[in-house]
């Protein structure tokens, strides 16, 4: 019987060492680029409850300004304190509307840039630790 060669047993052969940086580089891609659609998923959903912010601030205002056109109706109709109370109630509205639409912009702009930051931080960790292995 032949003795193995513990040599050679000791240190995989350069074909299984490509094989396994082949295997580790592509289950490291499948892992970044998961990471990236979970980022930008994420950030769709930001920018999808700003627009629904701005787009309750638009149903806001369109309602304030019904009041105010009921404001200047009862102005002509009625005596002061009706309508004054109406463009007080139309006044908060637009309050209340401008308030939305600031939310709403504010969510929109923690959306943008649409781009995966921490996927690519996270792929320039791994080139950086890569080259610093390859160096070695």
């Amino acid at each position: 019987m032949r003795q193995p060669d513990t040599k050679a047993d000791e240190h995989p052969s350069v074909g299984e060492l490509v094989s396994r940086a082949s295997e580790q580089l592509s289950t490291l891609v499948r892992q970044e680029l998961q990471l990236a659609r979970t980022e930008l998923a994420e950030k769709g959903k930001q920018a999808g409850r700003g627009g629904g912010l701005l787009g309750a601030a638009g149903a806001v205002a369109y309602v304030a300004f019904m009041v105010l056109a009921a404001a200047a109706v009862a102005a002509l109709a009625l005596e002061l304190p009706v309508w004054a109370s109406a463009l007080i109630v139309s006044g908060v509205l637009f309050l209340t509307a401008g308030a939305l639409a600031a939310a709403g912009r504010k969510r929109l702009g923690r959306a943008a840039p649409p781009v995966p930051e921490q996927a690519l931080d996270s792929v320039r960790a791994d080139v950086a630790e890569i080259k610093e292995r390859a160096a070695r």
